[in-house]
């Protein structure tokens, strides 16, 4: 720990991980005696960070082409990929990101080479190990190995403390999602369409959500633009098999507008520009309530409950999304208070946070870590 400029090194396998994790790494080049060091797994294909402001960063493309694996197998790829990586490396703190396959794999990497974890989103929780899975499962297995826990929510701290096995440092932060929702914000011109419906943005691309709940689903966007004045914008995700099963079941309507994947700026001014979300996403679940944007989330369970005011469970139920949203555009009351804006999940300067806390620990050149995870690291 004592050697100048300890080099952190930050996992990022998919596109919400960069959105996320590129505040951090602005916030961390303000502190010069700190290196770091960007990994790409290639969980997703052409993951792109925006290193503006970050000339000094060090990247590493793993190329891991995973689509034909299960997400164990892709796991274990990527882990051994990564320990062989970090072996020559030689990295003081190995960041994650969230509850991906490639935030699992960075962990356990870490671990593997008694490299201490430092995980941002820590302590997310649906309490539902198959909803969703295997993200619920990996998230709480990184907080199990992880040193420092940067918790988005006081909420998500308590969950962490709650637990027995957690034992590193736990830190509320904010989510650094907020963090780069507010810098994209401005980023990307109001999108316009022919149509002058007020509109619903959706999306949809969680295991659980597909076959013959995509089917629901369909119904239900077909009957809302069908029988109210409102029209539905739906980013195609980029995985081939969840946009062609969506394309081919929502192709065609006037109402219903297909777009290709979009960069996180334009799906900001998307968000910005709507009446109602309607998504699985856990992104959308914070993004849409900063914005004062109502949110219908198409799950019965969520890990993202500090906004209750301005989200609604729905699951993926037809008539029950109807119904949702057919109280929202009749009940204008009800409306105005779920489109109040909310900072539950962040002010936006949750990257400096995490930044300040890793400078400080990394700046001891002794123990900076907690005892008791330092006990169970052996």
């Amino acid at each position: 720990m004592g050697i100048d400029r300890p080099l952190v090194v930050s996992i990022i396998g998919t596109r919400p991980e960069a959105i996320k994790m590129t505040p951090v790494a602005r916030a961390l080049a303000a502190y010069p005696r700190l290196r770091q060091r960007i990994v790409l797994t290639g969980q997703h294909a052409d993951v792109q960070l925006d290193t503006g402001g970050l000339p000094d960063v060090e990247m590493t493309d793993l190329s891991v082409v995973a689509s034909h694996l299960s997400a164990g197998e892709t796991c274990g790829l990527i882990r051994d990929r990564l320990r062989l990586l970090m072996t020559g490396m030689h990295p003081h703190l190995v960041l994650v990101q969230g509850d991906t396959t490639s935030a699992l794999a960075g962990a356990l990497a870490a671990w593997d080479c008694a490299i201490p974890v430092g995980h941002v989103e820590a302590g997310l929780r649906s309490f539902d190990l198959e909803h969703p899975w295997p993200e619920e499962g990996n998230r709480i297995a990184i907080d199990e190995i992880a040193a420092l826990l940067f918790a988005p929510t006081e909420r998500a701290a308590r969950n962490l403390a709650a637990e027995r096995q957690v034992a590193g440092a736990i830190f509320i932060t904010g989510n650094s999602g907020i963090d780069a929702l507010f810098q994209a914000r401005d980023a990307c011109p109001t999108p316009s369409f022919a149509d002058d419906r007020r509109t619903i943005l959706v999306t949809c691309h969680r295991r659980e959500n597909r076959g013959a709940d995509l089917d629901g689903l369909a119904s239900a966007l077909h009957r809302i633009v069908d029988r109210l004045p409102l029209q539905i914008v739906f980013p195609l995700h980029p995985n081939p098999y969840v946009r062609a099963a969506i394309a081919q079941r929502l192709s065609g309507h006037p109402h219903i507008h297909l777009e290709e994947p979009v960069s996180h700026a334009e799906m900001v001014a998307l968000i910005d520009s709507s009446w109602l979300i309607l998504t699985d996403s856990g992104g959308l679940q914070e993004e849409g309530p900063a914005l004062g944007k109502p949110v219908l989330v198409l799950r019965n369970v969520t890990e993202r409950a500090e906004a209750a005011d301005n989200i609604e469970l729905v699951g993926m139920d037809p008539a029950r999304i109807f119904a949702a949203v057919e109280r929202l555009w009749s009940d204008t009351a009800r409306y105005r208070r779920m489109a109040t804006p909310t900072l539950a999940f962040g002010d936006g300067h949750a990257a400096e946070r995490i930044a300040a806390v890793i400078d400080r620990f990394l700046s001891n050149p002794g123990a900076p870590f907690p005892d008791a995870w330092r006990q169970k690291r052996g």
